[in-house]
């Protein structure tokens, strides 16, 4: 990263995170480095960070800040997508998975990004073109998720082109190592190391007689075709609704590896925060 001039901040919408942003404010003044903001999210705080548009703020920003939980660093990722701008997860609030530190580890941090003492860890994203439409970037997951009270989700899957199995489920889900421990998790997927270049094609409380994840190279192309007996299926981008999809309508995911670069301090490893975060214990035939 080398040394830091300006750095980029990104607010959770409700959460206070103004302890966080006057330690930053403070640090930043004493080195001369530039703190900015988006408009939406600076101005209504009393602080000296300087509001900008998310186009400057990716362009302008030496590391990008994210205060708040994991939607924040999970939005903070969507922002900088394809650039190779590190990204620090600070935990504003509920226990999360992807800050790497709470916010009164802040000024530790921030020393230990001046003396260049952290990693990068590259996180894996998840695209898909919806029908013609923007294409889309999510750091968890995209998911096929039936509406209530509509019928299943009935989804065709290929891979490189190739038929491989119909679902019949509540939802289908792609998702990135990143987000096995999210809704992947729920639906009875496997957690998977951040480490691994892969990604995880998985349903949802499956009608299917195969109800089983399939776990797919980073270069394969997953295909998802919604089958004339499906129903109206809402797209989900990291848990938001991106867009409808409709029986006859086609889906097409890939991944992109390193979409993102993930400030490490080496406080807790991938493994003690899934312990923590999901109960891991175990059986009490262990105990």
């Amino acid at each position: 990263m080398g040394m830091v001039h300006t750095v980029g901040l990104v607010l959770h919408p409700k959460r206070d995170s103004k302890v966080a942003i006057d330690t930053i404010v403070e640090w930043a003044r004493t080195r001369s480095v530039t703190v900015l903001g988006l408009h939406e999210e600076v101005d209504r705080i009393d602080c000296s960070a300087v509001a900008v548009d998310s186009a400057a703020l990716v362009h302008r920003a030496d590391l990008l800040v994210s205060l708040g939980g994991d939607g924040t660093m999970l939005r903070t990722m969507r922002l900088i997508a394809g650039h190779p701008t590190p990204v620090l997860g600070v935990n504003v609030g509920r226990l999360g998975f992807l800050a790497e530190i709470d916010v009164e580890e802040l000024p530790p941090a921030l020393s230990a990004i001046d003396g260049q003492r952290y990693t990068v860890e590259p996180r894996m994203a998840v695209r898909a073109v919806l029908g013609g439409g923007p294409e889309v970037t999510a750091f968890n997951d995209i998911a096929l998720v039936r509406t209530p009270g509509d019928g299943l989700a009935a989804v065709g899957i290929s891979v490189a082109g190739h038929p491989f199995v119909r679902y019949a489920a509540d939802a289908v889900i792609v998702a990135t190592p990143t987000g096995s421990t999210a809704y992947n998790f729920s639906a009875g997927g496997p957690l998977v190391s951040p480490n691994v270049e892969g990604f995880l094609v998985v349903p949802a409380a499956a009608h299917s007689s195969f109800n089983r994840a399939l776990v797919l190279a980073a270069d394969e192309q997953v295909t998802l075709d919604l089958l004339p007996t499906s129903g109206r299926l809402a797209v989900e981008v990291d848990g938001a609704v991106a867009a409808h999809l409709s029986p006859g309508d086609t889906l097409s995911v890939t991944a992109q590896r390193s979409a993102a670069q993930v400030v490490r301090l080496g406080a807790t490893t991938f493994y003690e925060r899934a312990r923590r975060k999901l109960r891991v214990n175990g059986s009490a035939e262990v105990d």
